[in-house]
């Protein structure tokens, strides 16, 4: 094949330089190690909660990704990786679908943070959660305050979930059209004359 793409230039891309056993091997003891990792060190680093957080995650890929390649940079060991990832992914899902409790362990428990309006600081201590952080997750999600939080849940995934105290903006505001749209159909019925018998 020569031309704009020697021959050189396809093995460069094609041509593996590792085995394959060892690409998959590679791949599945980083898949496990990110595993245990991150249930070890808490589901603070998938919530993001700071700088520090993000900048550990957005690393950590990296850190990974050399161990996963090793001197192999071909489009085939690539292909290779990814694929042993997805399958080994799609395996270990598969086989935690019916195993509730060996799945809640692997994955953790969602921790409380704030229950009937009030913060749990030990909850907060133990997922290593400022108040300023929560307060920062709470704004995010378009609450005014903590005070105006009812619950407050850290989930497995890392997503911070808040359900407020009062009704949303959103549906006070609908509700308060509603109401005077029905005051405005009362008036106009009033105001109607009433139809003669035929």
């Amino acid at each position: 094949m020569g031309g704009l793409f020697p021959a050189q230039t396809w093995n460069d891309m094609f041509l593996l330089g590792l085995p394959v056993a060892e690409k998959i091997l590679r791949s599945c003891l980083i898949y496990i190690f990110l595993v245990v990792g991150l249930r070890l060190f808490g589901k603070r680093e998938l919530a993001q909660t700071n700088t520090f957080d993000f900048i550990v995650l957005l690393t950590l890929s990296n850190t990974v990704q050399n161990a996963i390649i090793g001197d192999d940079n071909s489009i085939t060991g690539g292909v290779i990786g990814a694929s042993s990832l997805l399958v080994l992914n799609y395996m270990v899902v598969r086989f935690l679908f019916r195993r509730a409790k060996l799945d809640r362990f692997l994955e953790g428990a969602p921790a409380l943070l704030i229950e009937d309006g009030k913060v749990q600081q030990h909850n907060l201590n133990r997922e290593l959660i400022t108040l300023e952080e929560l307060t920062a997750a709470a704004h995010k999600q378009g609450l005014r305050s903590l005070d105006d939080v009812e619950r407050c849940v850290l989930e497995t995934g890392g997503s911070v979930s808040f359900i407020p105290k009062d009704p949303s903006p959103m549906q006070t505001n609908y509700a308060d059209l509603v109401e005077r749209l029905e005051e405005i159909s009362r008036q106009l019925r009033a105001l109607q004359p009433a139809h003669p018998d035929q």
